[in-house]
């Protein structure tokens, strides 16, 4: 770690309204080259506590806003994230590696954060309670003060938007904690809600690693929420943390999401979607559809149309659209690399190594792979690979395509692919998943849908209606009328 990039290219925390410089700075790598895209500010405990003394002090008087007026704010951050889009995508394609197209649609769903939270905010009220006819009985909803939140590399922007839009609205101010790898989208939007009216101190953001800056910022005594979008690993040190200051969490963690494909489904429709899942942003979804789980009589039919579309797959650089662009750093293609060389019982059909391109040899690429057969123990059919790597095994009837789908630690999002209305809904209510799609996949779906796990996927919601409650308390008010 050292300071070898220049003042000038170096992203540095953003908070109170102002750029601020840390002592120390590290490389911001481009995954698709192996270059410095320049460095990022080392941030530690001074400078969280720092954001979040400001976040405290500022967040009062915001909360005393009335909520039209915060929701005028959010709307116009939308629109001026919808100004700079193509800044945005330009970033956050480098920072991630994903291609060009992809950070795009990130932009446009970011945008829609804010406006959908800024539209919902004005309609979301307490509950008046008819205990008793000389009793007056009503809640509030009330914000928790300064909200800490860390989110991953994987699709920064969009899980920067979901946390700050949501926190802020409903009167919190919040700290962001931007992964390592990817905090440039984070800085620039927060610079945009100054822009925007945001008073300063609302929406803070420290850059840095997460073993000193993230570890300060779950144990500052100041912080009264946290929430955390990451591996399951992380997300439990988080969760100690936080239950050492009985602070709530909101953790989004990992998944190992099955895709149950029956005998009546469509297969075509099946097998590209079954594609798109594991190759959006290489794979590195906590919900993308990492097992496909099929009905004896036609695995080998829907492994040959899987195969066909993975044959067809371009790779490169996120500025060139590709299909599929790079893993987000060589620590990554090496452990998606262990993931598929140890012995799991499967053949790869297609795939399973580093695309053999001179090319692409300066960046962290890794070709999509299909492994058929694998053993349900195995750890690649266990655990979270997070690259471009789907296995299948097969199943003769509804009762063990269940067992098999909840076979895992993981438990955020499934989906069934079937004609049969019946079955349909058997499944949806017998697969352990925050999310359940028929027909259809959508890692994670729309801005509106609550999105959350299960088991070792977390537990609370972002998203949707619900997260308005993720981000306040309840109050009870009880008063004697007589």
């Amino acid at each position: 770690m050292s300071a070898t990039s220049t003042a000038a290219a170096t992203t540095w925390s953003f908070i109170d309204g102002a750029s601020v410089e840390s002592a120390q700075t590290f490389d911001n790598i481009d995954p698709a080259t192996g270059e410095s895209l320049g460095g990022i500010g080392r941030a530690g405990e001074e400078e969280v506590d720092h954001a979040v003394c400001a976040g405290r002090e500022a967040q009062p008087a915001w909360a005393a806003t009335l909520p039209a007026d915060r929701a005028e704010v959010l709307l116009r951050i939308a629109g001026l994230i919808e100004r700079d889009a193509e800044e945005l995508a330009r970033l956050e394609s480098e920072d991630t590696g994903k291609p060009i197209g992809q950070a795009r649609t990130d932009v446009t769903v970011a945008a829609r954060y804010f406006r959908f939270y800024g539209h919902a905010i004005e309609s979301y009220y307490g509950l008046q309670i008819p205990l008793a006819t000389d009793l007056h009985v009503y809640t509030r909803r009330e914000p928790f003060g300064v909200v800490g939140s860390i989110v991953a590399w994987n699709y920064p922007l969009q899980l920067l938007s979901r946390a700050v839009a949501a926190a802020v609205v409903t009167g919190n101010a919040i700290v962001i904690k931007p992964a390592d790898e990817t905090p440039r989208t984070a800085v620039h939007v927060a610079r945009l809600a100054i822009e925007a009216g945001l008073p300063a101190g609302i929406f803070n953001v420290v850059t840095g690693i997460g073993a000193e800056a993230g570890a300060a910022l779950t144990a500052h005594p100041d912080v009264a929420l946290i929430s955390f979008v990451g591996s399951t690993e992380i997300g439990s040190r988080v969760a100690h943390a936080a239950a050492d200051r009985v602070v709530p969490t909101v953790l989004e963690l990992g998944g190992k999401s099955a895709q149950i494909v029956f005998p009546d489904a469509d297969l075509d429709v099946a097998a590209e979607f079954a594609a798109k899942a594991i190759l959006q942003n290489a794979g590195q979804t906590c919900s993308a559809g990492s097992r496909l789980l099929a009905h004896s009589s036609i695995r080998e039919e829907l492994v040959a149309k899987v195969v066909e579309r993975f044959a067809a797959v371009r790779m490169g650089p996120g500025k060139d659209d590709p299909d599929l662009g790079p893993l987000v750093s060589r620590t990554q293609q090496e452990r998606v690399a262990g993931f598929v060389e140890e012995d799991h019982g499967g053949q790869v059909v297609i795939g399973g190594s580093a695309p053999d391109d001179e090319r692409l040899a300066g960046g962290s690429f890794y070709a999509p792979t299909l492994i058929d057969g694998v053993s349900p123990t195995a750890r690649i059919a266990q655990e979270e690979v997070f690259g471009p790597v789907i296995v299948t095994m097969p199943f003769a009837d509804e009762e063990e395509a269940v067992a098999l789908a909840n076979a895992t630690d993981y438990a955020l999002l499934g989906a069934v692919w079937t004609r049969d209305l019946g079955r349909a809904h058997r499944l949806a209510a017998a697969v352990q998943a925050g999310q359940v799609f028929v027909n259809t996949f959508g890692a994670g779906g729309g801005v509106e849908l609550p999105f959350g796990g299960w088991k070792k996927s977390g537990y609370g919601r972002e998203k949707g209606y619900e997260a308005l409650d993720a981000f306040t308390q309840t109050k009870t008010v009880i008063m004697k009328l007589s």
